[in-house]
């Protein structure tokens, strides 16, 4: 025991010495490299200065690739940059003053790409395309393709001839950013592996807003959120595929939340063969067509809490002939829908909400529905749909639902009718009405439940 304790006395007495030895710190201050304590590389001190000749492409690359190698991010100071077809190797961070530091478009290309990096970052940057021509190959200003983790925040991103923003096989987060006056959309992520799209602003784009994409029909977890989407236009034609806010295709398991989307030519939010989608919480103002449209191959879709002022139609979910089915739509708030529409369809429009097969329809305020505010099924393409506590105000029909031979049940109870110009419930054959209103008594179709709703 006492060998014991001098043992410990003596080691303790030799760390209390050990401590004010002189250079018991020089080792690991010598193992700190100078890259880890100089913070960012300034492109000043490398006499890369804005708007002068010697900014060129290649002196950029040049402080980009050892920015990325030192692992320290390039703070470019504020200026006009003329450059063209930047490659942004892995790691490669690139920082400006917001508003001021200018990367111009120079031509011959594309502005910025990134190939299989694990991390890329841009923050406080203004990227311009200048509306200048792309590269057959450039599917977009910006293109990024197998990056892991793409964080771009605070940065504007105008005038490109196709794309603003193309991200292939991309994770990250996109924030912050004002996108505007791109030619096709503003970001097309195609292939994501759960993408952020997050407080951004895209405006005056020439065929869509955000678009999540994929090649084939496969979980994709991207989120869009809190965006500011506006004028959208349809330059490229068609029944839908351009026109669009937010167009989720074949992507499985995406949120799209809080976003205000206005004067979109199609719809402000069109997920097309997306399953477990969830839209909730948007503003979706002056769309051109159905303001939120879920349709062909889907399997899941939540529409909740939304408000919808000025479509065509508001809320569509359909194409049970294609597997489209599983929703529920609640407490949603649609107003003032029109009749005329971008292009002929049969069935017309003017519609409140419209659903076919496995769908609660519940708890929803419509208002001025010109044909109609509930629609249930087409033709044969009716299955377990349930309207329920809904109000409608001021419509042609109140509710419609398919009695065309083949179609299947449908409840419709606790709803209120008020100013219905032609009924309040009536079934039809396809496009022609099939009975009176059948809100007085609906005995003749069995495979209907309707009871319980007043009439004002």
């Amino acid at each position: 025991m006492i060998q014991r304790r001098a043992f410990l006395a003596s080691l303790a007495a030799s760390a209390t010495a050990g401590l004010f030895a002189p250079g018991i710190f020089a080792a690991p201050l010598a193992r700190t490299s100078g890259a880890d304590l100089r913070g960012s590389i300034d492109a000043i001190a490398y006499k890369a200065t804005p708007g002068t000749s010697d900014m060129k492409s290649g002196k950029l690359q040049a402080l980009i690739d050892n920015a990325a190698r030192s692992n320290v991010p390039l703070f470019l100071p504020p200026g006009n940059y003329t450059v063209s077809n930047l490659t942004l190797p892995d790691n490669a961070r690139i920082t400006g003053v917001p508003g001021a530091t200018r990367l111009i478009y120079g031509g011959d290309g594309y502005l910025m790409n990134a190939d299989k990096a694990k991390r890329i970052e841009l923050s406080g940057l203004v990227l311009d395309g200048g509306n200048r021509w792309l590269a057959d190959y450039a599917g977009a200003l910006l293109q990024f393709a197998g990056v892991g983790d793409v964080r771009i925040d605070n940065c504007e991103i105008a005038g490109s001839r196709k794309h603003a923003l193309q991200l292939e096989r991309c994770g990250g987060r996109i924030e912050r950013s004002r996108i505007s006056g791109a030619a096709e959309a503003g970001i097309y992520s195609v292939q994501s592996t759960g993408l952020q799209v997050t407080g951004n602003s895209i405006e005056d784009c020439g065929n869509g807003g955000v678009l999540i994409h994929r090649w084939d029909k496969a979980e994709d977890g991207s989120s869009v959120t809190d965006n500011r989407i506006a004028r959208i236009r349809a330059n490229g034609g068609g029944t839908g595929q351009n026109g669009n806010g937010i167009n989720v295709f074949r992507a499985d398991g995406v949120q799209v939340s809080g976003n205000r989307i206005t004067d979109c030519a199609f719809t402000a939010i069109r997920a097309n063969s997306a399953s477990n989608v969830q839209i909730s919480g948007n503003q979706c103002l002056h769309s051109g067509e159905t303001a939120i449209y879920c349709e062909f191959e889907f399997e899941g879709a939540v529409i909740n809490n939304n408000l919808i002022d000025v479509a065509t139609n508001g809320i569509a979910v359909t194409n049970f002939d294609k597997g489209g089915r599983l929703a529920s739509v609640t407490g949603n708030v649609i107003r003032n829908l029109s009749t005329t529409a971008p292009y002929a369809q049969e069935g017309g429009f003017g519609i409140g909400i419209s659903a076919e097969a496995d769908t609660l329809i519940s708890d929803n305020v419509i208002e001025n529905a010109p044909l109609c505010g509930l629609k249930l099924g087409w033709g044969p393409y009716l299955r377990n749909v349930v309207a329920t506590g809904n109000i409608v105000r001021h419509a042609g029909i109140g509710c419609i639902v398919s009695v065309a031979d083949g179609a299947g049940s449908a409840v419709i109870s606790s709803n209120l009718f008020q100013e219905m110009e032609k009924g309040a419930i009536m079934g039809f054959r396809w496009d022609k009405p099939a009975s009176g209103d059948l809100s007085v008594g609906s005995s003749q179709f069995p495979q209907l439940t309707v009871a319980n709703n007043r009439v004002i």
